[in-house]
């Protein structure tokens, strides 16, 4: 088996069940090989889980409390890999999400989820009709957590483009829509982050109908998410993921390039405090 490279738990669920399976194991003083003879699994398998290379089943995860002595504690981390707060349409979405190396968003009406401040996405989550007080602290806790994927060591490069709307609709309050842009404009400093905005001068084009979300593993795009009404829904058909790749390219090219978008969003910060 290869050597374990270390484990960042805050970085994902997915990472905290690896790092807390290492833990155990080795407190068992057991190798990876003897501890999947007990589970019935190859010792690949518990490598690869351990390397957060493979997501655990609950089965696997049972197995492990089983195997470990352990009062269900391996399951409970299991439940938080599923995403079970986050709505049961956007679960698939979730676990691509967190295997990617580069992450292209699309968004004509709000802040992609994965940028919004937790006051902002508080009144978006709100806005959905029959939502429960329980159901929005849920959603907007599962929000929340997927921004840690920009805390990795090795984050995903994420490229979003917006259209000028997003950064003029007041969402919640002023003060709400001053913190989340302030937010961007700091997120934008990240290294592997860059917001582009399209310009609402631009004439009509083919991101007026809807967001999307593409992911990459390494160079290569294997899924995406597209927004629809009365929920999106998750894609993995090369032939759907070369349609969104076009339709971005082609958005993209109408937004100010990165520096320049910057500005404008600082423009409209700084018009809102005088």
């Amino acid at each position: 088996m290869s050597p374990g490279r270390d484990i960042d738990p805050h970085e994902s669920p997915r990472a905290l069940f690896a790092f807390e399976l290492r833990h155990h194991r080795k407190t068992a003083k057991l190798t990876q090989r003897q501890l999947a003879e007990r589970l019935g699994f190859s010792d690949s398998m518990v490598n690869l889980v351990e390397l957060t290379k493979r997501p655990p089943s609950r089965r696997f995860a049972e197995l492990c409390d089983r195997a470990l002595g352990l009062d269900g504690t391996m399951t409970r981390l299991y439940t938080a890999t599923t995403w079970t707060q986050a709505p049961e349409h956007f679960r698939p979405w979730l676990e691509e999400e967190e295997d990617a190396t580069g992450l292209r968003s699309w968004e004509p009406a709000i802040v992609p989820g994965l940028l919004q401040t937790e006051a902002y996405a508080r009144h978006i989550l709100a806005a959905s009709p029959g939502i429960t007080s329980e159901e929005l602290e849920e959603r907007l806790a599962g929000r929340m957590q997927r921004r840690s994927i920009l805390n990795r060591v090795k984050p995903p490069a994420i490229g979003v483009v917006i259209d000028e709307a997003v950064i003029r609709r007041i969402v919640g309050s002023a003060a709400v829509m001053d913190e989340q842009l302030r937010f961007l404009l700091e997120i934008a400093q990240h290294p592997q982050v860059t917001i582009q905005v399209v310009p609402w001068t631009t004439d009509v084009h083919c991101g007026l109908v809807g967001g999307f979300i593409i992911a990459e593993r390494n160079g290569s795009a294997y899924a995406a998410y597209a927004e629809a009404q009365p929920y999106g829904r998750t894609v993995d058909d090369h032939t759907t993921i070369a349609r969104l790749i076009r339709r971005y390219d082609a958005i993209r090219a109408e937004a100010v390039p990165f520096k320049q978008s910057l500005r404008l969003i600082e423009e409209v910060v700084n018009k809102r405090g005088s």
